[in-house]
């Protein structure tokens, strides 16, 4: 502490990001990045662009980036805004949408920058549990509320809502705005962007960081109707008008135009998901059923975090959640076909 912070700053609890090891040989399986490099017309894009117009700012708006994802969606450029991240995008929301006189609600087992964001921008808020079997049931959302965050599919569960249950809760709340976070939605979800032209408070938010395959250039958005957009850029341009640079508006333009290489990529990452829950249930593990780039699992007769432990020895790396009801639990990313091999034979060797 120092006599020289803001009264906020010793409450904050700051969100911890995966672990960033460096190790020989290492099977990095902790960050649910993609095991596959980024499409070939995003690398060409962001090398055109690092270029001698580096000198001069982007363009504050990102207006073929946003033209870009419109066409993707059938949505007008006016209703996409575009973050540094999904995480930016999401702490706009929390700013300019989800602070209401009564509380944000979000599932007790979620995305833990939630929290986070509900401590730095003092909003009231209230965990909604999930049920017995780790699922979001919208019934339990009928109540006293200024504003609902959802993630879909959920992080770290990886289980995800159909999209008649996501309207149902949207069209059960016309006063509160909702925001589905979909990260992980490309694995194996129903997007919610089809239903923003129906609901004028839904927000949908998406990361370039997991299909797309670039988690390091740090691009995200937000699809919905313009005066939710128009919240989001206000906030924006109150606090950085350029967040975007110029290499990454090309390179996110050029990998959501990269149809044909998302198709084959999320393709790959779905079958080897499959394999790899197929290969830890007959090792005893119970896996929730995933629609994201990761499996969730735990395994009856190990603890998670002495399993985790013992994987690292074997330079295999994955997540670990010391909270309750998922204490037992590892988040696992899928990773290539030989990376979630190498994790199966560590295991094979602890077990």
């Amino acid at each position: 502490m120092s006599k020289f912070w803001s009264p906020i700053v010793s409450t904050l609890k700051p969100y911890v990001p995966g672990e960033q090891p460096r190790m020989a040989n290492l099977v990095k399986l902790n960050t649910n990045e993609s095991p596959y490099a980024p499409s070939q017309k995003a690398l060409e894009a962001i090398r055109a662009a690092a270029s001698d117009d580096l000198r001069l700012y982007p363009d504050p708006v990102a207006l073929s980036l946003r033209q870009a994802i419109a066409a993707r969606y059938g949505v007008l450029a006016a209703e996409v805004f575009v973050g540094n991240g999904s995480d930016e995008v999401l702490a706009h929301a929390f700013a300019a949408l989800l602070k209401h006189d009564e509380p944000l609600l979000y599932p007790d087992i979620s995305y833990s920058f939630y929290p986070t964001y509900a401590g730095l921008f003092g909003i009231d808020a209230v965990e909604v549990p999930l049920n017995a079997a780790f699922r979001i049931d919208i019934a339990d959302y009928r109540r006293r509320s200024g504003a609902i965050i959802l993630p879909n599919p959920n992080a770290p569960t990886g289980i995800g809502l159909p999209l008649a249950e996501i309207e149902r809760l949207v069209a059960e709340h016309p006063d509160q705005p909702v925001v589905i976070d979909e990260a992980y939605i490309d694995f194996g979800g129903e997007s919610a962007t089809v239903l923003v032209p129906k609901y004028e408070n839904l927000l949908v938010v998406q990361t370039f960081s997991k299909s797309r395959a670039l988690a390091g250039l740090r691009v995200g958005f937000a699809i919905g109707q313009r005066p939710l957009i128009e919240a989001l850029e206000r906030v924006k341009d109150s606090f950085n008008s350029y967040p975007l640079g110029r290499v990454a508006q090309a390179g996110a333009t050029a990998a959501i135009e990269d149809e044909a290489w998302f198709e084959t990529t999320c393709g790959k990452i779905i079958a080897t998901r499959a394999n790899l829950t197929n290969a830890l249930k007959p090792r005893g593990f119970e896996v929730l059923p995933s629609q994201a780039n990761f499996v969730f699992a735990r395994h009856p007769e190990h603890a998670g975090q002495a399993l985790a432990a013992k994987l690292r020895e074997r330079a295999v790396i994955v997540r670990h959640f010391a909270k309750p009801r998922i204490s037992d639990f590892l988040r696992i990313t899928v990773g290539t076909d030989e990376e979630c091999a190498r994790l199966i034979a560590a295991l094979d060797e602890i077990l």
